[in-house]
């Protein structure tokens, strides 16, 4: 067996136990709502996927859909890799749990080229005061444990559970323990915040996660760099669902990865 060791591998005792099998424990301090952080669940299947196929290429995108309720515990990881051409390639990841199916993950994986057109359509950074210039904010612990590993500094727009016409949140926020922003730790930030409804609400309903879409922009992340700003918006809600979408950029205002989830509306 053999531990992955990268950070975010670390943390979770992600460990290879067969080919292209992987072992992780995710304990209760990672708990959401009503199972362990869903954003926890992403990053770990992009980090199976990085190591199923090296170094060589980096994580493009992601997209995930829940067929089960996961528990707290250890996890199960198994991929199946499709190369296509000679720098794609596509990972499909199952997530078991007593050999259930709580998950399913197809990560896309690819090489940057050089010379083509870069940087300049980025998504604009909105302009907000610099982190440390923002009050920490706690989510309730008690109703979401994960709420623990965030930092939260509110950035721009209105707070959770305050019935504000606005349905966004903006926030730099960092994970705890200190993660650097790669490709599995960008999974989980697009999972930081509430449902983007929150604001417009004024006590918490249960508006779990189905499916999850995350786009990586680059593979040039700065290995110091800790803090993102990260902003959900609701694109609608309707009919028991409810649809978000999320932007994250880095200090430097670039535009790091993209996300949207669909969630049902329990409450």
């Amino acid at each position: 067996m053999m531990q992955l060791t990268s950070p975010f591998g670390a943390v979770f005792d992600l460990t290879e136990i067969d080919r292209h099998r992987w072992r992780a424990r995710v304990d209760d301090t990672w708990r959401g709502w009503t199972g362990p952080h869903g954003g926890v669940i992403a990053g770990l299947a992009v980090a199976a996927a990085e190591s199923a196929v090296g170094d060589e290429v980096a994580v493009r995108a992601l997209d995930l859909r829940f067929l089960g309720r996961p528990r707290d515990g250890e996890l199960t990881l198994r991929a199946e890799r499709h190369p296509v051409g000679r720098t794609t390639h596509v990972v499909d990841i199952a997530v078991l749990q007593d050999e259930d199916t709580v998950a399913a993950a197809s990560v896309t994986l690819g090489r940057t080229r050089a010379g083509t057109i870069d940087d300049r359509f980025d998504r604009t950074a909105p302009q907000v005061p610099a982190p440390d210039a923002c009050a920490l904010f706690r989510l309730p612990t008690d109703i979401v444990p994960a709420a623990a590993h965030f930092e939260i500094r509110p950035a721009a727009g209105p707070l959770p559970l305050t019935g504000s016409d606005e349905t966004c949140m903006t926030v730099w926020t960092a994970l705890i323990p200190e993660l650097p922003l790669d490709a599995p730790s960008l999974a989980v930030l697009a999972d930081a915040l509430p449902p983007a409804i929150f604001p417009a609400l004024t006590a918490p309903v249960a508006v779990p996660t189905v499916t999850m879409s995350l786009h990586v922009h680059t593979d040039d992340f700065d290995p110091l760099a800790r803090r993102a700003l990260v902003r959900a918006a609701n694109v609608s809600t309707g009919g028991g669902w409810s649809v978000d979408d999320i932007d994250i950029w880095d200090e430097r205002g670039r535009l790091l990865a993209t996300a949207r989830q669909s969630r049902r509306v329990l409450g």
